[in-house]
């Protein structure tokens, strides 16, 4: 993640269910489901103005810390982030059991 994004905060919408990060009064989001302790994560959108600046990175990498801060387990769906999960293995550990499977 670049250095500039460190500060910005992770907001976890739940009227919207969806994690978001704003640069310049532009939104990212990821969104999500979650029952009990598990999380899919399904679709991540990034504004045209935002496109190629790295904040779809770091939202997702600021999601990924989210869900493991508050023991949730990960099903990914959306295609960034099963990407993103593939080019970094190790965050394999916060995969919910049969999620996981799929990345072996």
């Amino acid at each position: 993640m670049k250095e500039e994004y460190f500060p910005l905060p992770l907001v976890k919408n739940e009227a919207e269910r969806r994690f978001e990060l704003t640069l310049d009064g532009h939104t990212a989001f990821i969104e999500y489901k979650e029952h009990h302790n598990k999380i899919w994560l399904i679709h991540t959108e990034s504004p045209d103005a935002l496109a190629g600046k790295g904040i779809a990175t770091a939202l997702i990498e600021k999601t990924l810390a989210w869900i493991e801060g508050n023991h949730y387990k990960l099903i990914p769906i959306c295609p960034m982030v099963v990407a993103y999960i593939k080019r970094h293995p190790e965050w394999k550990r916060i995969l919910e059991e049969h999620a996981a499977e799929s990345f072996k």
